[in-house]
């Protein structure tokens, strides 16, 4: 069984450890460029898959050049989606447009792997995050927003969905390393638990893969 998975610098750090944890089960691979995308996290390239609109564009792509060879397809953004100017409010994806993002994403994904698993956006920490010198803020309430957003397109869609958000909000104080990424323990710990969901829901749902 092989694994792809698209999403945000998230998804690039416990990446190694979803790939490890995953031996033997199923194969793993990613959005390639990850030398491109460590220049700068805050600015989505390579293998950082960026927004919602950056996602869709790459599967467009995808679908245009004829897919991945993929069972299961891993999908993870939201958080540059939510990016806040400080002066003017507006997100870098509204809301609304957060949401037709994915109600366009789901039939695409479809048509280049057997099955989509949506990944619920990870916690900010507004107190962390905006500080001085900041070019864009993050709030918790949007995290909260959008993955209710998300939630609902899941849910009229059939995809099955992580909740890699309340996972992590449950680990405890000191989860950040900088403005939005998790430590390493933190990063291992959300391989584990998307590892773990992966195995017990493919065994659950293998025979119709």
């Amino acid at each position: 069984m092989k694994l792809y998975v698209i999403g945000d610098s998230i998804s690039m750090h416990y990446g190694p450890y979803l790939k490890q944890d995953l031996a033997g089960v199923m194969a793993y691979a990613r959005k390639e460029g990850e030398a491109e995308a460590l220049l700068n996290l805050d600015h989505p390239q390579g293998a950082n898959g960026g927004d919602s609109a950056m996602v869709l564009s790459f599967v467009k792509a995808l679908a245009t050049s004829g897919g991945v060879a993929a069972d299961l397809f891993l999908v993870n953004c939201g958080l540059h989606d939510i990016k806040t100017n400080p002066q003017t409010g507006a997100k870098q994806v509204a809301i609304d447009d957060y949401e037709r993002n994915l109600r366009d994403l789901i039939p695409l994904v479809r048509k280049i792997a057997a099955k989509m698993v949506w990944i619920r956006t990870t916690p900010c920490d507004e107190k962390i995050h905006n500080c001085a010198g900041m070019g864009f803020y993050r709030f918790a309430g949007d995290c909260v927003a959008y993955n209710a957003a998300a939630d609902r397109v899941m849910r009229e869609f059939d995809v099955p969905s992580i909740d890699l958000f309340t996972f992590t909000g449950n680990l405890g104080a000191d989860l950040y390393c900088d403005h939005v990424h998790f430590r390493e323990h933190i990063r291992e710990k959300q391989a584990a638990f998307i590892a773990g969901w992966l195995s017990g829901w493919v065994n659950a749902t293998r025979a119709t893969l």
